[in-house]
């Protein structure tokens, strides 16, 4: 059992690589299995087929996330700041997402749209309370926070840092998402 379990790991760590470098349509099985040291076959009969094993890489590499990187409604420049620094540290998972949203070929893990759905809900009940302002309704604030959150991350098409550069200045981007965010939040009105 737990050969089989080492085998599931490599060949997902092995399928990350091939996704986040060429997409669901480019990746190519018989890529992944030289990389995960295994039979093209064993690929099949663990994941079913390659949208699968792309949906199996990607719950396994992003729903836990969603427990490392805690939603704090009350505080989102600080969870904008967790974010900058995550997708910063995991290029792959970026590019895989990006992926994902480029080719809709496949089905999101359910913990995303759960993740989602808690998320509006944290922050409807924050702006009821006054934690937040009330210039911008809970989804259109979470998507931008988001959206700020991974700009310069190598997946972003509209980073204007290159991988390098944004390596350099990291601290002071990092700062002006949570600044950005911060008045994004408190907003009252447009």
């Amino acid at each position: 059992m737990r050969n089989a379990e080492a085998t599931k790991e490599r060949i997902l760590d092995a399928a990350m690589t091939e996704f986040s470098a060429y997409g669901i349509a480019g990746a190519r099985v018989d890529r992944v299995a030289a990389e995960a040291g295994c039979n093209k076959n064993l690929i099949y009969i663990y994941f079913g087929n390659k949208e699968s094993l792309f949906t199996a890489v990607l719950g396994h590499y992003l729903v836990p996330a969603y427990e490392h990187l805690a939603f704090t409604p009350d505080d989102v420049a600080g969870y904008a700041g967790r974010v900058f620094d995550f997708s910063m540290a995991n290029p792959k998972l970026m590019r895989l997402l990006a992926w994902h949203s480029l080719e809709q070929s496949t089905e999101a893990p359910s913990e995303r749209g759960a993740s989602h759905a808690a998320k509006i809900r944290a922050l409807s009940d924050a702006r009821k309370a006054g934690a937040i302002g009330g210039a911008f309704p809970p989804e259109f604030l979470l998507t931008v926070i988001m959206t700020v959150a991974t700009a310069w991350t190598a997946a972003n098409a509209f980073s204007m840092s290159t991988g390098t550069e944004a390596a350099r200045h990291q601290a002071q981007l990092r700062k002006r998402v949570t600044a950005a965010v911060r008045l994004l939040a408190a907003a009252e009105t447009m």
